[in-house]
């Protein structure tokens, strides 16, 4: 009897290792999902279509980043909208708007909302959540996607981080730690939105997708599509870069 209970002993606790290995695995993934699309820091040139069933709209931007605290974005085009930028410091996002010649504080409830008419939230944008820290990981299965061998990582919002969705299912491919495939669930379970990457590409000596479609599933002939056009790693982008006075004469 005595043996039996020690080898059961042994058995769970095996169980509960390997479980907690599996944790780790998912959560790592996703660090360096993550770590290979921010690096220290990136600095970048983009598009993004918004298209609709009756038409279509093209906005060009540069984007600069450091880490997961300092974010800019500033829109190059159109016309009408250039020089319009969005600055990210800690947990604090501002508004440059050169067409009123006002800076506008955002509220964390506007994170979520539509930014410039997309299918992409301000925090898509600008991140004031975090992949890596606001989320539990569990590795749910392997699947191919878009010819690469992919996990697929369930991720669950931790209680009291700054996101709205219920779960977040992702797909990243084994070698490169691209991220091609994401689907967003409400809180009644409900898939709400689907975001593909496509088209990899080397930027900077890193393999990324080029092309990412984000395709609400409850409006047909809606997508938003964004393009990486440039993207270069570790530049050294100073912290003072990302201030107030510089989002709104950056070029």
């Amino acid at each position: 009897m005595y043996h039996l209970k020690s080898l059961l002993t042994v058995v769970v606790g095996l169980f509960i290792a390997s479980g907690s290995l599996f944790a780790q695995d998912a959560t790592e993934i996703i660090r360096q999902m993550d770590e290979k699309m921010r690096g220290e820091s990136l600095e970048a040139e983009l598009t993004m279509t918004i298209v609709r069933p009756s038409w279509d709209r093209t906005i060009s931007m540069k984007s600069w980043s450091r880490g997961t605290e300092y974010s800019l974005i500033l829109i190059t085009g159109p016309a009408r909208d250039e020089g319009t930028a969005f600055l990210k410091r800690g947990n604090e996002i501002w508004n440059w708007v050169p067409s009123v010649g006002r800076t506008i504080k955002m509220p964390p409830s506007m994170m979520m909302q539509s930014w410039m008419g997309s299918d992409f939230t301000n925090d898509d944008l600008v991140r004031e959540s975090s992949v890596v820290i606001d989320y539990e990981h569990e590795l749910v299965g392997e699947e191919t996607i878009e010819g690469y061998e992919c996990y697929k990582i369930k991720m669950t919002p931790k209680p009291d981080a700054p996101v709205v969705w219920e779960q977040v299912d992702v797909w990243i491919s084994k070698e490169e730690y691209i991220q091609l495939r994401s689907e967003f669930y409400d809180e009644y379970g409900e898939l709400i939105n689907v975001m593909k990457g496509m088209n990899v590409k080397e930027f900077d000596g890193r393999l990324i997708p080029s092309k990412m479609e984000m395709i609400p599933q409850d409006k047909e002939g809606h997508k938003t599509v964004m393009e990486y056009k440039s993207m270069e790693f570790n530049e050294g982008i100073p912290e003072s870069f990302f201030s107030v006075q510089n989002m709104r004469r950056v070029n």
